[in-house]
């Protein structure tokens, strides 16, 4: 096998494990074997650097130190999400979208609300090029470098995807992850972390890639913002998301009912210490996009 024949062996087998073990929570071969594969990729892509793939694996190890983030305007306002709370909240939230959408049958999609930090993807022609922060909601900072060290994060899409697409999410930190790093904080007698979700957004502002590829993050994503003229139901753009390789979280449920809402949010009320992240609530959403724009309000 010639040697650019083994980069691409290799880097489509190191792709095929990320999809396998952050979408399809199905992994393929073990971490000891991916780290091997990883460094025998490494090693071959500085010997011959004509021959490695711009979206190689090895790119998630970081490296690039910016000294300023540039700041981006978003393509449509990026707003901060709402979460339900108790159910006489919930019962006058139902009213209010009957009373708007009149009469007409509707249903809702339950998620988990994230406990992390808000991010936008662009994927141009399928290539990851562009991660933004939130930041005030109509711009943010540019963090690419940083994301393109997550693992979890696709540098490119999966099948018949769009020229432009746009995607949002949470960036978080896992629980046993973040407790792993403070036990290593600590024996290096440096000051420990608060919390994941203030440890998560403080390594995506890190200057240097190669620190934040360090520090142990993952992300889901939750709306499909950009997608051409298509026009798609929120519960059909989570499974388009998916089919192009995007981690979506499988507790979201499509539901017919308010009842059913709420029983999605009691379950995970008491399930929540179960979860090996954080969540801040339940996020509601109406599934219809049409019912959406008639309404000029999407969650609750």
């Amino acid at each position: 096998m010639s040697t650019q024949a083994k980069i691409q062996e290799l880097t489509a087998a190191l792709k095929e494990h990320n999809y396998n073990y952050y979408v399809l929570a199905n992994p393929s071969i073990s971490d000891r074997e991916f780290d091997m594969k990883l460094k025998e990729l490494e090693k071959l892509e500085a010997a011959f650097p004509q021959f490695a793939d711009p979206n190689s694996p090895t790119q998630q190890v970081g490296g690039d130190i910016t000294k300023n983030f540039n700041t981006v305007p978003h393509s449509t306002r990026m707003l901060s999400l709402g979460n339900t709370y108790n159910k006489e909240e919930l019962l006058d939230f139902d009213t209010r979208v009957a009373k708007l959408i009149g009469g007409i049958a509707y249903q809702y999609t339950a998620e988990l609300k994230f406990d992390g930090f808000a991010i936008a993807l662009r994927y141009t022609d399928g290539k990851l090029s562009q991660a933004i922060t939130r930041g005030d909601g109509t711009q943010g900072d540019d963090v690419t470098a940083n994301v393109k060290t997550i693992r979890s994060i696709p540098h490119q899409l999966k099948g018949n995807y769009p020229a432009h697409l746009e995607v949002r999410g949470e960036i978080f930190m896992h629980k046993a992850a973040f407790q792993r790093l403070n036990e290593e904080r600590a024996k290096n007698g440096e000051e420990m972390y608060k919390n994941p979700r203030n440890t998560a957004a403080g390594t995506i502002k890190q200057q240097d890639s190669a620190e934040v590829a360090k520090r142990p993050l993952d992300g889901f994503l939750y709306q499909l913002a950009e997608h051409g003229k298509e026009e798609l139901d929120h519960w059909d753009a989570l499974q388009r998301m998916r089919e192009y390789g995007l981690p979506i979280n499988d507790a979201t449920q499509l539901c017919n009912s308010i009842e059913a809402v709420w029983t999605f949010i009691e379950h995970w009320e008491s399930a929540r210490k179960k979860l090996s992240f954080e969540i801040d609530g339940v996020v509601i959403k109406v599934n219809s996009r049409l019912q959406q724009q008639e309404m000029g309000f999407t969650s609750k």
